[in-house]
């Protein structure tokens, strides 16, 4: 009884999300606009995998001539400039949201006040807590936080000191990938999380975390970052203090970027790392069979790969999308 509830629940915010009638938007004077127009607010530019999602958004979007993206909008990392940011692409009738929360709480409201102007709304990467949406497309972050467990366990089989450097606290990425991991070491109990701290996503404030806690504690053997450029920072640290042979690194993200995790596996710095999709390809994909009056699968959960030496040179040549248009 309570499952088929839930489905009838499902479907009635569905059809409000969906009821704005696809086709061409039409003009003041009753004529055909050459283009839909679609929005997208982003949690923050300065995160490389961020900058890449907005690449690769841009680059995707190509394939579709009737779909026009308005310019990115940059929340920096702020919810309030973020819910501003929907607010304004609402006013502005956009025929479609892409939304990439800062933090699910103070987003959902804005998507839902999208949902109620019959605006579909494609909630990418990080969720909001609200079903009134048209599709969500993202990683499995519990998943990918126990992959990387798992590596942390083949790489101290003995046992070890781990410190975890995690993302902004009140993502749910963060809460997933803390989570997978900590189920995964538990495997070996002689593995020790000694400390953790929020490095809200960036390398510039994991760096000086790894060198307080290399001043702190005689012995770290594995540093686990929710993200590449949070492991690279502590890689740096570790490097400048003479100790970065002695710890394994591990990260999540996996960009085929110059100084993203693929080449970093390649160059030794990190033991691994996971890819993270962006998604965006998903995401103009899913917008443009929404705009066509097409059906779109409501949860879109995309698979990873863990990254190592034998096989990061295949995949940065499989991701990297610097020599196209």
């Amino acid at each position: 009884m309570k499952k088929a509830i839930t489905i009838a629940l499902c479907a009635v915010l569905a059809a409000a999300c969906a009821s704005k009638a696809p086709g061409p938007s039409t003009s003041a004077d009753g004529g055909e606009k050459k283009k839909f127009v679609v929005g997208y607010s982003q949690s923050n530019n300065a995160e490389p995998y961020r900058a890449q999602l907005n690449l690769q958004l841009q680059h995707f979007m190509k394939k579709y001539p009737d779909i026009e993206l308005l310019p990115i909008a940059d929340a920096k990392q702020s919810s309030a400039t973020q819910v501003s940011q929907v607010q304004n692409f609402v006013t502005q009738k956009v025929d479609a949201l892409i939304v990439s929360p800062t933090e699910p709480a103070p987003l959902t409201a804005a998507v839902e006040q999208a949902c109620q102007a019959k605006i579909p709304v494609i909630v990418l990467d990080r969720t909001v807590n609200t079903d009134c949406y048209t599709a969500f497309i993202g990683g499995d972050n519990v998943l990918i936080g126990k992959k990387a467990g798992e590596e942390a366990v083949k790489l101290l089989p003995d046992g070890g000191n781990v410190v975890e450097l995690r993302g902004i606290m009140s993502n749910q990425p963060q809460i997933d990938r803390d989570k997978g991991f900590r189920e995964a070491i538990a495997a070996n109990p002689k593995i020790k999380i000694i400390a953790d701290r929020e490095g809200k996503w960036l390398k510039e404030q994991a760096t000086p975390i790894m060198q307080q806690w290399l001043a702190q504690h005689e012995k770290i053997d594995l540093v686990y970052g929710h993200n590449d450029p949070m492991a690279l920072g502590a890689y740096l640290a570790a490097q400048a203090a003479g100790k970065a042979e002695q710890i394994k690194f591990i990260g999540i993200d996996g960009l085929a970027i110059p100084d993203g995790g693929i080449r970093a596996v390649q160059l030794g710095q990190l033991s691994a790392t996971f890819i993270y999709p962006t998604g965006a390809e998903e995401a103009a994909e899913t917008v443009n069979k929404i705009l066509h009056g097409q059906e779109v699968e409501k949860k879109q959960v995309l698979g990873t790969t863990q990254v190592t030496k034998d096989n990061a040179a295949e995949l940065y040549k499989k991701y990297d999308l610097s020599g196209q248009g």
